[in-house]
């Protein structure tokens, strides 16, 4: 195994803070911190939250915080509502509300960390794969002024789009988390990033797999247009031969390596903007 060489004690040490978000719910996350950080507030931080949106950050090995937290970012992975783990109700409070509370729970994990004294807040970012992704861009799209930079892995843009090329099962589930997409149509609107495009304002990376089936090329390529036609700095990659993830180890490690350049690009002082 690739992780038998790696010693714990020179990896970045995790831990699981709680914090209160905008109507009082108590948000657990998981904040991986760099070695010797000066609590002056000066430091970058990037919000890394997780895909499904039923899914759950632990306290675990996490490939991506550990490799940006060991080039000197906090990484806060925050398990916002419709995370699996803390109980039904919990789970079930993003019901066609996506991009709506649990936005807001990401948001208050940003102020959680600037008001800890470590973090500048004009050095913020946020990335994430998936449903992770589709948090990146709303968050990029529906509150321009919380996020320096971003980074999106293959994130749903359009959940119309996703739910028309989408297999059954798929279907199903997406209509366990926005209702009927005829009678519900305006929801589907309301909760993809696409309808808020045009506002973002922060540098945005988007990586994407050539074959995904479950978000296609085209709706990456249809945000590089609209981003390069309003003028916001981005940059779209696409993976030969990928699907919704990344299989290949090559392909792994190339695109954490461009996620680590773009925010250090576009968060770290004295950086090029």
């Amino acid at each position: 195994m690739a992780l038998a060489s790696l010693k714990s004690a020179n990896l970045p040490k995790s831990r699981i803070v709680t914090y209160k978000s905008f109507d009082g719910t108590l948000v657990s996350a998981i904040v991986t911190m760099p070695f010797n950080l000066k609590r002056d507030g000066t430091n970058p931080a990037i919000l890394l939250p997780h895909g499904g949106p039923t899914g759950q950050s632990t306290d675990g090995f996490n490939r991506t915080a550990t490799a940006l937290a060991s080039r000197g970012y906090i990484v806060m992975q925050p398990n916002v509502r419709g995370s699996t783990g803390y109980g039904q109700a919990f789970q079930n409070a993003n019901y066609q509300d996506l991009g709506g509370g649990d936005l807001r729970d990401v948001i208050a994990g940003k102020k959680f960390l600037i008001e800890s004294g470590y973090v500048d807040p004009a050095k913020v970012g946020i990335t994430g794969g998936s449903y992770g992704g589709y948090m990146t861009l709303i968050a990029l799209a529906k509150t321009p002024q919380e996020f320096a930079a971003g980074a999106q892995l293959f994130g749903i843009i359009n959940w119309l789009s996703m739910y028309e090329t989408s297999d059954a099962l798929l279907r199903q589930y997406l209509i366990s988390l926005l209702g009927d997409p005829v009678k519900d149509r305006k929801v589907y609107q309301s909760n993809s990033p696409i309808t808020y495009i045009r506002n973002i304002k922060a540098p945005l990376l988007s990586l994407q797999g050539d074959r995904d089936i479950r978000v296609p090329r085209g709706q990456a390529e249809e945000v590089a247009a609209i981003l390069a036609q309003i003028g916001t700095p981005n940059d779209t990659v696409f993976y030969a031969d990928e699907g919704h993830g990344f299989a290949k180890r090559e392909n792994q490690i190339d695109s954490l390596k461009r996620v680590i350049d773009w925010f250090d690009r576009h968060l770290k002082a004295g950086k090029p903007q």
